[in-house]
């Protein structure tokens, strides 16, 4: 075409160049076409991001004390929905309190790693190709 062309009619050129061989839209188009497209995508992956948190009030996540005598249910976004203690906890307050601090822990652990995944994956998508980007999502 005849861009290709005054380009190859230079001979030897730097960016600089190149810059006055375009014209304005082109120049436009090349500053601010990469601009527009990053833009949407980062708001298309906010969408996704809201998305995905919206589905993690949908997963429930259970952990039992190793006795069992402790239960608990959160979401994957960490919200307790419910604590079942067993009666025999009932009559000694530090053991009930140590078994529920370890359960919940263990709960919200669990909890963690499953919200990591799912939004990582989802940022990750996101994300323009850039090399080394990809250490951040691991």
């Amino acid at each position: 075409n005849g861009f290709d062309f005054a380009i190859r009619g230079q001979g030897n050129f730097d960016t600089t160049n190149l810059l006055h061989l375009m014209s304005e839209k082109q120049k436009e188009k090349t500053m601010f076409g990469d601009l527009m497209g990053m833009m949407g995508k980062l708001k298309e992956t906010q969408e996704k991001m809201k998305q995905a948190k919206a589905r993690l009030e949908n997963i429930l996540v259970d952990e039992a004390s190793q006795d069992g005598r402790i239960k608990i249910t959160l979401t994957a976004n960490r919200e307790i929905k419910s604590v079942q203690i067993d009666d025999s906890l009932l009559q000694d307050k530090e053991e009930l309190e140590d078994f529920l601090v370890m359960t919940l822990n263990k709960a919200i652990a669990k909890a963690d790693k499953i919200q990591e995944a799912e939004l990582s994956s989802v940022a990750k998508e996101g994300m323009p190709n850039i090399p080394g980007m990809d250490s951040f999502f691991k």
